[in-house]
């Protein structure tokens, strides 16, 4: 079990949310990060960064990148990214805003509508990207 600890690391950084619970940002693990969900909050203020699900993506995207850089890599290295809506309806406008991060071959993707997010978010996104 040591041994497997050894192979792992958390990463951290101000320019994301602090997490909410006891979880990491991401954690580094065989050549890889595994970001965990961020939300649309702003890192300054602890806010969202509107009441509008396009907008609360940008930032989760934002709020992904940062982890990424802190970590050494990229967003743009995502090869997996689940997003999470309550509204599925949602759906094109995230996916515009979405489309905007990433360029062909674009990472692979699974979107679901859930019953509620932490803090009444309205999208969550999460990544698994190549270090």
């Amino acid at each position: 079990m040591a041994m497997i600890a050894a192979m792992r690391s958390p990463v951290t950084t101000p320019d994301a949310p602090s997490a909410i619970g006891p979880y990491s940002q991401a954690m580094k693990a065989g050549g890889m990060l595994w970001c965990s969900g961020q939300l649309g909050l702003v890192p300054a203020t602890g806010q969202f960064a509107a009441n509008d699900t396009a907008v609360q993506a940008e930032q989760c995207l934002r709020n992904l990148d940062a982890i990424c850089r802190e970590a050494g890599t990229s967003l743009s290295k995502a090869v997996k990214c689940t997003v999470y809506l309550t509204d599925l309806a949602d759906f094109v406008a995230v996916n515009a805003v979405y489309g905007r991060w990433f360029e062909a071959p674009f990472p692979a993707r699974a979107t679901v509508q859930v019953t509620r997010l932490p803090k009444d978010a309205r999208v969550e996104i999460d990544a698994v990207v190549e270090m």
